[in-house]
């Protein structure tokens, strides 16, 4: 198939993930994909959750399209480390809550709002 072009998505390296503060309450925004592209971002973008964190902090990922295993497994360990009360996850992709349930059921520290 030459001379045919791949669409800007399927090029490697253009994944992309935006992360803002919520305002009003404590979390981040999510925006984008999270993957090995995006990893560095993700894991850096909790790591300040984490230190900002006072009971309840939420990630709301209604405008995140994907999420891969690895950025489950970040979002599980940072709840999992928080020295008190838990990360509140809003409108994850469909694979979070599974990939959750799969590899850590009855990890109180998350809780799943669809």
């Amino acid at each position: 198939m030459v001379g045919r072009r791949r669409p800007a998505s399927a090029v490697p390296g253009r994944a992309a993930l935006e992360v803002s503060p919520l305002p009003g309450r404590s979390g981040i925004r999510a925006r984008g994909e999270i993957s090995a592209l995006t990893s560095r971002s993700w894991e850096q973008a909790l790591s300040e959750l984490a230190r900002r964190h006072a009971g309840v902090s939420y990630v709301e990922l209604s405008d995140v399209a994907f999420v891969d295993v690895a950025g489950v497994t970040a979002l599980a360990v940072t709840a999992m480390n928080l020295p008190d009360g838990r990360v509140v996850v809003e409108n994850p992709p469909p694979q979070v809550p599974r990939v959750l349930e799969m590899f850590w059921p009855g990890l109180d520290r998350i809780e799943v709002a669809l």
